[in-house]
């Protein structure tokens, strides 16, 4: 990987005390970043990079700093949103055509749609003085899991361009792992930030479903949908986290309380009772991900972690259950784009017209794909059959979690069940690329907060080089600290060698 400033892959937590000190400046930050991001513009991180306002917010942060002013959490941290996140004035695309303002070959991102508002996720990071450099790639409306689902051009992973970064949130993994961004945001609704974490080695946080506010994120599936982050090390991204968590009166899916102990939370090992679930380390994982796994847990239960063997006989339904869920929620949540309130609108004779001609020409291959999946799914005659089972499974799912929380206090697993794979290599089957979010799928069906951390490389069957394996942590709803500070625990062991 081309090197960038070291300053870019220090914890967000020393950089913003940096800043407080005078150690360095915002400016200093912000321009080291918008450089790393103009050297890297071969790996398709960035759809838009917002680099005068950037630079205007950094010299703002600067001079109210010389002016003794108290600065926010994050001050000067330059850091990428993904391009489903709703920033105000600036284009969002949610990487599809549709939100373009009007078409162009190749399609302009700079044409995406101006939302009027801030996500609420945003509007908390401007809040805590962070930098915004600009918006991600990503698969478009979040529908994919190797980012060549993007209406514009795929991302690279920075340890091997010649294959995929993980998706929807590629975009923001790769700004992390190529120190483009010391942090980014990205959304989760079936692993889009555990996976791409995984295959990018970086860290990736899904939260308890309603600890961070969905408001002004792009809707793909409402009851599966998360902000998360991403970030070089598990103190950052707890770091970013506490600053975006917590309540807003703006959704209504939004629990009470703020995100609090994440920062706060001390390594543990000793004495922490890890679940196993044998499902997870079923066929289809490729053999050097499973032996980096167990790898990690191994030094666990040397340093005195409990391993507890698991059987969550319901993980098997997952695929299945997720994707007639997601699919039928993107069918209602995806019909508001018309052509009639905002971006593309196609020239028709008719209202019916406006409609498909807009929808034809904006939505790509896998959008269309899932729209007819999820309209089928809930319509009259195979409501019952399909969406209601799926309900049914889901619940299912939710309780094997539940009985195993009560005999651990994190369970343990594989991220992906593979290393990046070549770009290209499953974009004519869709099952196989379903397939590689398995591991991430149960997770969000049941809500619970999550996070992939790195813990080792592995070759691809018949490949030369060491790529990035995740290892994969959930804890109970709400129990971020617990998620955090088992986290912390193994990334000192990865750091330690032991």
């Amino acid at each position: 990987m081309t090197t960038t400033d070291p300053l870019l892959r220090l914890p967000v937590t020393e950089l913003a005390l940096r800043v407080r000190r005078g150690e360095t400046t915002a400016e200093k930050l912000t321009e080291a970043s918008l450089a790393a991001i103009e050297a890297r513009r071969d790996l398709g991180a960035f759809l838009t990079v917002q680099a005068d306002e950037a630079r205007e917010t950094a010299r703002a942060i600067d001079r109210r700093r010389a002016a003794g002013e108290t600065l926010g959490a994050l001050c000067g941290v330059p850091i990428g949103i993904k391009d489903a996140l709703t920033t105000k004035g600036v284009p969002t695309t949610a990487g599809s055509k549709i939100l373009l303002r009007r078409e162009s070959t190749p399609p302009n991102p700079a044409d995406g749609y101006l939302p009027p508002y801030d996500a609420t996720t945003v509007a908390r990071l401007r809040a805590a003085d962070a930098v915004l450099v600009g918006k991600c790639n990503m698969d478009e409306f979040a529908m994919g899991s190797s980012n060549e689902n993007s209406a514009f051009f795929p991302v690279k992973n920075p340890h091997d361009p010649s294959r995929i970064p993980g998706g929807s949130s590629g975009g923001s993994a790769v700004a992390v792992a190529a120190g483009l961004t010391p942090a980014s945001l990205g959304s989760d609704t079936g692993g889009s930030i555990r996976q791409p974490a995984s295959l990018t080695g970086t860290v990736g946080v899904k939260p308890t479903y309603g600890r961070v506010s969905r408001y002004g994120l792009i809707a793909f599936a409402s009851s599966l949908d998360q902000v998360g982050v991403f970030a070089n090390d598990v103190a950052s991204a707890a770091a970013v986290l506490e600053v975006i968590g917590g309540h807003d009166a703006h959704d209504a899916t939004s629990l009470p309380g703020a995100i609090e102990g994440v920062v706060a939370a001390l390594p543990k090992i000793e004495g922490v009772r890890i679940g196993v679930p044998e499902e997870y380390f079923a066929e289809g994982i490729e053999p050097d991900v499973e032996a980096r796994v167990r790898e990690a847990i191994l030094r666990a239960k040397e340093r005195g972690a409990i391993v507890v063997p698991l059987s969550m006989p319901h993980t098997r339904y997952a695929v299945a259950a997720y994707y007639i869920v997601a699919t039928a929620e993107a069918s209602s949540n995806l019909a508001r784009f018309d052509g009639v309130r905002y971006g593309l609108r196609a020239d028709a004779s008719t209202l019916a017209e406006l409609y498909t001609e807009t929808r034809e020409r904006g939505f790509g291959a896998e959008v269309k794909r899932r729209i007819m999946l999820g309209t089928y799914v809930l319509s009259a005659g195979y409501y019952e059959a399909y969406y209601l089972k799926a309900q049914k499974v889901r619940t299912l799912i939710r309780r094997d979690f539940d009985e195993a929380f009560a005999k651990v206090d994190v369970i343990a697993a594989p991220t992906s069940p593979t290393v990046a794979f070549p770009l290209g290599a499953r974009t004519a089957d869709p099952l196989a690329m379903y397939m590689a979010d398995v591991c991430t799928l149960p997770a969000s069906l049941a809500g619970l907060p999550a996070l992939s951390l790195p813990c080792g490389t592995a070759k691809a069957p018949g490949g030369d080089r060491e790529l990035p394996v995740g290892l994969q942590l959930i804890a109970p709803p709400l129990r971020e600290a617990t998620l955090f500070g088992v986290a912390r625990g193994f990334e000192e062991l990865a750091r330690d060698g032991r």
